[in-house]
């Protein structure tokens, strides 16, 4: 019995830790994100960024915070230190 709970709180727990992309958010809305990021050079960092992005995916830009906060979460990106992002996946790897 100790080992099925044991084992059961091991899989809750990596479970918890991967990162879930947002939700009403498609697997087509993310690639359309990731295309139209390296579009725009992998970097965002300025309003001039992340316009072309929502204009070429359609998504609004909480949408694009939120696909953004889900690529750090999962590895996808990273913070650069003027405080944008850059895309590491895709085109942008």
């Amino acid at each position: 019995m100790m080992r099925k709970t044991v084992f059961a709180g091991a899989c809750l727990g990596l479970t918890a830790a991967c990162a879930l992309p947002p939700k009403g958010v498609s697997t087509q809305d993310i690639a359309a994100y990731e295309a139209a990021v390296a579009s725009v050079g992998c970097e965002m960092v300025t309003e001039a960024d992340y316009l072309p992005v929502e204009f070429q995916t359609g998504l609004t830009r909480q949408q694009v915070l939120d696909i953004t906060a889900y690529k750090l979460s999962s590895g996808g990106a990273e913070r650069l230190a003027d405080g944008g992002v850059k895309l590491t996946t895709g085109a942008c790897a």
